[in-house]
């Protein structure tokens, strides 16, 4: 499914027809053209911190964008972000992006990058108390779903509590909607639990599944990279460049998308594909005796194998039991399904479209509870 990107399924018609007529028209332009307006018009039109809206290359431009709007609007160094969280690869988001989360990822990170990112858990009661304790915190970016588009659900309440927090310190609040974003609804999450960020950044589905995305977000922000507003001495107060940002072919191919998500079909079908495909696996660990959970929303869903999953929530388990499972129980399920026919997107997670049929999840069912069969004969997975 593109790693989320594909909502309405491969080479959706319109989208095929969209990118088709607009390569015969010419491919770059490097100016506004029309396209690029319709496709931020519907972005404003459903997500509704979107009062403004700016093109970028990536989900990681996106992230790296929105930080940026973030430290210059607040005046402050030091973003927060949580653990196990996924924001792109830049330096703004590596610290805390896996475990060991008090050390960077890579080499070649700048140590400034570290000293000025906080990486805290997802507890509201932890992060109140950090940001009482450092008045240099002025961004706090989330990935809404959780860590790993929801493989690590955050806790009920959190995202309220983020809003309610950023607005008593001074913060700026990211929502990262990057794989929510249209998604969990035509809105996003924010749409459907009425949470609304100050900025919001997106990809994958916002292109059509072209490379490409964008940073929504209110207007009194999204300001600072407009050449004629003054903010602090500066027009503009955030430089931006981009060569390839909103070019002729992606805004074809996003508004083509964002035309079908506006009618809801694609997360009406999608959702009820992934609910089927979730009960249908959980019948089958809790047929077949085998510790674990299968869990998601919208159109994603999670399968985790060992103990500790009570009445079959992993609410309790954190990002490092969640994501620490075993690589040759990662191996075996990832690879006994290949072998029947069915690839997961990541870990042992994956995402639903519109395209897919009730012979697709009967065929991803018999294929999840053969490769059940031959772990539990290798006795690779424990009983409940």
């Amino acid at each position: 499914m593109g790693s989320a990107s594909l909502l309405l399924g491969h080479a959706h018609p319109d989208v095929v027809s969209a990118v088709t007529e607009q390569a015969a028209k010419g491919s770059f332009f490097a100016d506004c053209h029309p396209l690029e307006v319709e496709w931020a018009g519907l972005i404003q039109e459903l997500i509704p911190s979107a009062e403004r809206v700016r093109f970028v290359g990536s989900g990681t431009e996106a992230t790296m964008l929105a930080i940026r709007i973030a430290r210059a609007y607040s005046g402050k160094n030091k973003i927060l972000r949580f653990e196990g969280h996924y924001h792109g690869w830049h330096e703004f988001v590596d610290l805390g992006m896996k475990a060991p989360y008090d050390r960077p990822s890579s080499l070649g990170i700048l140590p400034g990058t570290v000293a000025a990112t906080v990486v805290a858990p997802p507890d509201a009661q932890r992060v109140a108390e950090i940001l009482e304790q450092d008045s240099d915190i002025g961004t706090i970016i989330c990935e809404v779903s959780g860590a790993n588009y929801g493989s690590v659900p955050l806790p009920f309440g959190l995202l309220g509590e983020l809003r309610r927090l950023a607005d008593a310190h001074n913060a700026v609040l990211i929502f990262d909607e990057v794989i929510t974003g249209f998604r969990w609804s035509p809105g996003g999450l924010q749409a459907r639990d009425n949470i609304i960020p100050d900025l919001t950044s997106m990809a994958k589905i916002v292109t059509g599944g072209m490379p490409g995305g964008a940073v929504g977000g209110r207007e009194e922000f999204m300001a600072l990279l407009d050449p004629t507003h003054e903010f602090r001495g500066r027009k503009p107060g955030v430089t931006h460049k981009g060569t390839f940002n909103g070019n002729p072919l992606v805004a074809a191919t996003g508004a083509a998308a964002l035309k079908q998500v506006k009618t809801g079909e694609p997360n009406r079908l999608a959702d009820a594909a992934a609910e089927r495909l979730r009960s249908g696996m959980r019948k089958v660990i809790e047929e077949h005796q085998v510790a674990g959970a299968v869990y998601g929303e919208a159109s994603t869903f999670h399968v985790y194998l060992g103990e500790g999953a009570e009445n079959g929530s992993v609410e309790d388990l954190g990002a490092e039991k969640i994501r620490g499972i075993a690589p040759e129980i990662l191996y075996a399920m990832r690879n006994g399904l290949r072998q029947r026919g069915v690839d997961l997107m990541s870990h042992m997670s994956g995402v639903t479209s519109m395209a897919h049929s009730d012979a697709d999840i009967d065929q991803t069912l018999e294929a999840f509870e053969d490769t059940l069969r031959e772990m539990i004969s290798e006795q690779l997975v424990g009983r409940a």
